[in-house]
């Protein structure tokens, strides 16, 4: 178990999902992000925000026109049982899927991907030369990382998400976050199934959001 409370890990996954600048605002393009737990809620105001602004969004007490989803602590070890082959990128040949690079991938991000840049370390499920399945870290920093989870369509409901995500964790010795949307059925379901420990949500009111307007969740 982590010594930190729930808000203070939804306080430390803000900081990894987004970069604060020296006033702690999120250098992104979002107005507002409040984290809730149990213990209460943590807010962060975009740069851009007028100082006027900013106060009237940190009073604000309604979730109206945000958008969010439940965020998870991956504390390890995980205990998944499975025989699924997982490819890590500190395999010895783990640059052999160069060759395999998913459509939603650009070729100059796969390739610093799997050459262990941004986004590593990885694991991956192949299938005939294919990478059907991909768990790496979209943000990593020395607070923590985050997971970042993809499966081909075809190849959803065998638990290869959790079988990459139980290896991607293998690899890291920081604070780890696994987080996703309200809507998103499926990738809480992979939580569930690796006994992920719920800490709270996180709610994102984007830049010229309109009130009441239901808004995308990243």
């Amino acid at each position: 178990m982590p010594d930190e409370s729930d808000l203070e890990l939804l306080r430390i996954e803000m900081g990894v999902l987004w970069d604060f600048d020296a006033r702690g605002r999120i250098r992104a393009n979002v107005d507002l992000v409040i984290g809730i737990a149990a213990g209460g809620r943590v807010t962060a105001i975009g740069q851009h925000v007028s100082d006027d602004r900013a106060a009237e969004l940190a009073a604000r007490e309604n979730l109206d026109g945000m958008h969010g989803g439940p965020s998870y602590y991956v504390e390890k070890p995980i205990v998944y049982e499975h025989d699924i082959p997982v490819v890590r990128s500190d395999s010895p040949h783990a640059t052999d899927v160069l060759t395999m690079r998913p459509d939603n991938w650009q070729p100059d991000e796969w390739v610093e991907l799997v050459n262990g840049g941004a986004g590593a370390p990885w694991a991956m499920v192949l299938h005939k030369n294919r990478v059907v399945s991909i768990c790496h870290s979209p943000r990593n920093k020395p607070t923590g990382a985050e997971a970042g989870t993809w499966t081909d369509p075809e190849f959803r409901g065998r638990g290869y998400a959790a079988a990459t995500t139980a290896a991607w964790s293998e690899m890291l010795s920081t604070h780890l976050f696994y987080s996703t949307s309200a809507e998103n059925y499926s990738s809480q379901h992979v939580a569930e199934r690796l006994g992920l420990r719920p800490i709270g949500w996180i709610w994102k009111l984007e830049k010229d959001a309109i009130p009441g307007e239901r808004q995308r969740y990243v």
